[in-house]
């Protein structure tokens, strides 16, 4: 059965500058895309005025809130007791966006809810890679 979790997360981008401006993003997990979690950044702070979404491994978000851990453009790890950092990559720039523990805590246990660790089917994700890989060929 496909479903879909979305989750209001309150997080504090971090600029150059070290200023900490308050952000309301969209955690997203989709069951049609078992290993991956998103975050949906509104289109208020993104340079285009549109709303960007990153997608990583739930692994790493699952490992980031208690170890320094990351893949390519997107890193994560604890800050102190009730704070976790995810920093991420881009052509365009670097973001750093700290969470309070808790919420992404929850978030990871709402999503193993819908798709528990280990029985991910991975079929449709596979079918669909090979269909952009591949085309109509």
């Amino acid at each position: 059965m496909y479903r879909i979790l979305e989750q209001s997360a309150r997080a504090r981008l971090i600029t150059p500058g070290y200023q900490e401006l308050p952000l309301i993003v969209t955690l997203r997990y989709d069951s049609t895309d078992p290993l991956a979690v998103q975050i949906v950044f509104p289109r208020e702070v993104s340079a285009d005025g549109e709303a960007v979404t990153w997608a990583f491994c739930r692994t790493l978000l699952e490992e980031g809130l208690d170890s320094p851990t990351g893949i390519g453009e997107v890193h994560l790890w604890p800050c102190g007791p009730i704070h976790t950092v995810v920093e991420l990559h881009s052509p365009h720039g670097l973001a750093v966006v700290r969470f309070r523990k808790a919420q992404l805590q929850r978030f990871l246990n709402r999503s193993y809810g819908i798709v528990a660790p280990g029985t991910e089917n991975l079929a449709p994700a596979v079918e669909r890679g090979l269909t952009l890989l591949l085309g109509w060929v």
